[in-house]
């Protein structure tokens, strides 16, 4: 009889245990997904600073040659010019 009562309160705890433990389910999945939120938003930060910098260079490259285009072409027109 001891050992079938040791055997039932053991089980009552230990089911106890685990809807105890389902009580801050919610709570604790909010502050995950709280988290989780944080970190996309992190991430999605980083990438767009990323693509902002590449961007960046991207034309400025673009400018340089362009610059580069419009001088050679002042330089031809400069020398059209005084040849005449």
């Amino acid at each position: 009889m001891l050992k079938i009562t040791s055997l039932t309160l053991g089980i009552l705890l230990a089911g106890g245990m685990a809807v105890w433990g389902q009580q801050e389910g919610p709570k604790d999945d909010i502050k995950d997904a709280g988290k989780e939120l944080k970190k996309a938003g992190k991430a999605t930060g980083k990438a767009a600073k990323k693509t902002g910098s590449a961007t960046k260079k991207t034309v400025k490259k673009g400018v340089n040659k362009t610059s580069e285009k419009v001088e050679e072409g002042a330089d031809k027109l400069k020398k059209k010019t005084d040849e005449k």
